[in-house]
């Protein structure tokens, strides 16, 4: 097990160095230039002497590979991501202010996708053809069918403005809302208002794909021969569904959720720019829109860091849940 997790990370270190050169030469490539939006917003009259100065500044009058190299350098020896383009402020420092948010979302999202979407499809596979069974297969088809970004519009229209503010539409928290002013519980408050839409925008969409997958899975293992065989013996229904059919039922599930892991930034991010969460997808999304490579490059190492996570952690589970599954 030891010598296969350390193959796999040795091979991690080529890929590494494809994916970020190929990036940043995708971003040299593109049209325009973070120098030409900057200017561009700060005047209509687009001085070329003004965009050599920016280029020279920035580094962007050099050759592609020794701005990799020398982006590469800073990261490695002093851990320097750079600054960002437009806001010329450090991209660790905006990063790590804005991780936060990311997280809390991300983490509660993911916790009631699994929390209520596995039970969820055991139920629907033992009781399949029921009345719940159908519900579940409707609520997945319309979840598939609703992009996230249609969910949320939807929700703000019909649930938020309803309300009258008391949801709130945009935002992390309440600014007059402070540690000095209110207790621990009237903060916790505050941010559930805030992070309510949010959530169950990314909940309803991922808990559709979460619930058919455990629910597809769950009939195929009840058909297996072990499962009949347990029930002959007389063991509790109890029992055989979820000691011995779910555990194996499990392990499609747990595919998925180090897929979920590897592209939870990803899939936040349009909800994000909907409710103006101050999270990092939203800093993403404007970092691609105003060609702010230093942001981007370093938002690529963090996703690249995240999936390498998402896939190790997927397959130690793996070995946890099925004893059979052996690395060598």
């Amino acid at each position: 097990m030891k010598r296969y997790l350390l193959r796999r990370l040795l091979q991690l270190i080529p890929l590494f160095f494809i994916i970020t050169f190929m990036t940043f030469g995708l971003y040299q490539l593109a049209p325009g230039g973070p120098e030409q939006i900057f200017l561009r917003g700060e005047n209509s009259n687009i001085n070329p002497a003004d965009i050599e100065k920016l280029k020279e500044k920035w580094g962007l009058n050099k050759p592609l590979h020794v701005q990799y190299l020398t982006w590469l350098k800073n990261l490695v020896i002093h851990g320097d991501l750079g600054n960002s383009y437009i806001s010329q402020r450090p991209v660790t420092e905006t990063w790590l202010a804005r991780l936060p948010a990311t997280l809390q979302l991300n983490i509660i999202e993911l916790f009631l996708i699994f929390a209520l979407a596995i039970p969820l499809g055991i139920v629907c596979a033992v009781r399949q053809y029921s009345w719940i069974d159908y519900g579940a297969q409707t609520f997945s088809f319309l979840g598939h069918s609703m992009p996230s970004f249609w969910v949320g519009l939807m929700l703000i229209l019909f649930v938020a403005l309803p309300s009258h503010g008391a949801i709130p539409t945009s935002g992390y928290r309440s600014f007059e809302v402070t540690p000095e002013t209110h207790t621990w519980l009237g903060i916790m408050l505050d941010r559930a208002r805030y992070m309510l839409l949010p959530v169950i925008t990314l909940t309803v969409t991922g808990m559709a794909a979460i619930t058919r997958y455990m629910r597809n899975s769950m009939l195929e293992v009840l058909k297996e021969d072990y499962i009949r065989t347990a029930r002959a013996k007389g063991l509790a229904d109890r029992v055989v569904i979820y000691k011995h059919a779910m555990r194996n039922a499990l392990l499609p599930i747990i595919t998925i959720m180090g897929v979920f892991l590897a592209t939870i930034f990803d899939g936040s991010a349009i909800v994000e720019m909907i409710f103006a969460w101050p999270g990092v997808g939203q800093y993403g999304l404007n970092a691609v829109t105003s060609q702010d490579h230093p942001v981007v490059m370093a938002l690529l190492l963090f996703g690249f860091m995240v999936g390498t996570v998402a896939s190790f952690s997927t397959e130690i589970v793996y070995v946890l849940v099925d004893p059979r599954i052996r690395y060598s």
